[in-house]
């Protein structure tokens, strides 16, 4: 597998899963107030962390994803939009990986 595709998948892993752990604390923010108090400080580390630390390097590895394998430029903009939706980083992953590697992942 190539370096560029690898480090795509762990950042698009890594951005997703954060992205996931922002929404379920809003949720617990709608369900209970208290604990939202209690949570505040841990959804200020995370929400950083994703919005001005993961979120930039996952557009670098997106971009040269891109640019090694010679992509449509419609898809960057999708795989940009994959980091606003939680979910989606993970499923444009495995299709990416679908359409790259069609028979299988070699191994290293």
């Amino acid at each position: 597998m190539d370096q560029a595709f690898r480090r795509y998948r762990l950042m698009s892993f890594i951005t997703g899963t954060t992205l996931l752990v922002l929404c379920a604390t809003l949720l617990l923010h709608s369900v209970d107030l208290t604990l939202w108090r209690h949570l505040s400080w841990f959804v200020r580390i995370v929400g950083i962390g994703h919005g001005i630390v993961l979120y930039p390097i996952y557009m670098i590895m997106c971009f040269n994803v891109v640019l090694k394998f010679r992509l449509n430029v419609a898809l960057l903009g999708l795989m940009f939009f994959a980091g606003f939706i939680p979910g989606l980083a993970f499923y444009l992953e495995y299709r990416m990986r679908l359409h790259l590697y069609p028979d299988g992942l070699p191994s290293t």
